[in-house]
């Protein structure tokens, strides 16, 4: 735990884990800085659509399912915003400050309404609606500027605690932006001692059947038989001391986290399922949990986990 409060940065890739390459150096560069595992998801409803997905997860991450399945009930958008009522997350989150940046509408739309000020990459960097029009260099400058951190330095006040930054169609753009960070956030730097950085990847829209290579389940055949009926439930499926009714076992989001001199750094060295799986100090965490972990570094949570 950090002397003085973080402030947190999340790149997430919405469906991009599988695209992730061997060329992509600078993720594999991060994750083998950083603590590794996975964020187990809900199984998802049958015939959702692809932008349905998106918010669902990014609603799982922020512990925000009730409030997602109370909006998709409000079939009148007018009626939603009349009756129904959200906590945000400076109400659960000691005073959060928190950005949202993406081109998803839907997202938006969502995130505005559980406290982020929402904004889309463009309006960062000035650049047009393509990511390809967007200097890398310029963004990452920008983020950490909405973070506080100017000129290597962190200013007295700032405008966020947390921004989280969600990219759905280029893991390219984020391995570029990882670099960029990482150049900025050196160790024994103040940003580097106050940054907290999260990369998550997850599958996107995946079946049982796809996702047959990709269970975290601890494998029968790698159990002793003579000991297999003391294994306990994996801490994953709890909650509390009840049985979770709807965990997915396979295509969990990847998840990388650093901030020197506060995470752990783990034996991966490369942001994929088997090197997290084989190597990772996190294993499986639900994803509903990862938001109250982030702010704790923040001091805006009591303690891990709360």
């Amino acid at each position: 735990m950090a002397d003085k409060p973080s402030k947190a940065l999340v790149l997430y890739g919405d469906g991009l884990a599988r695209f992730v390459h061997s060329s992509h150096t600078h993720l594999h560069s991060f994750a083998s800085k950083a603590s590794c595992g996975f964020l187990t998801l809900p199984n998802a409803p049958p015939s959702e659509s692809n932008d349905e997905r998106s918010v669902r997860e990014f609603a799982v991450l922020l512990d925000a399912c009730q409030a997602y399945l109370d909006m998709i009930g409000h079939t009148d958008e007018l009626e939603c915003q009349e009756k129904l009522v959200i906590p945000t997350l400076s109400d659960r989150f000691m005073g959060m400050k928190a950005a949202l940046i993406t081109n998803n509408s839907r997202l938006k739309s969502f995130g505005g309404k559980l406290g982020f000020t929402t904004m889309q990459l463009n309006e960062l960097s000035g650049a047009n609606d393509s990511l390809a029009g967007l200097s890398i260099d310029v963004l990452a400058f920008e983020l950490l500027k909405l973070l506080g951190f100017q000129d290597g330095k962190m200013v007295d006040s700032s405008q966020y605690d947390l921004v989280f930054v969600h990219i759905a169609d280029d893991v390219d753009y984020i391995n570029s932006m990882v670099g960029s960070i990482l150049q900025i956030a050196q160790p024994g730097s103040e940003v580097g001692s106050r940054l907290h950085v999260s990369v998550l990847m997850s599958y996107g829209c995946v079946s049982e059947a796809d996702g047959s290579d990709l269970s975290v389940l601890i494998s029968m055949d790698k159990k002793n038989s003579f000991l297999s009926k003391l294994i306990p439930r994996q801490s994953y499926t709890m909650k509390g001391e009840n049985p979770r009714n709807d965990v997915r076992h396979h295509s969990p989001m990847l998840i990388s986290q650093m901030q020197y001199a506060v995470t752990r750094k783990d034996m991966a060295d490369k942001f994929s399922f088997k090197d997290f799986r084989e190597h990772g100090c996190n294993l499986a965490i639900p994803a509903d949990r990862f938001l109250y972990e982030v702010a704790f570094k923040l001091w805006k949570a009591p303690k891990y986990g709360a």
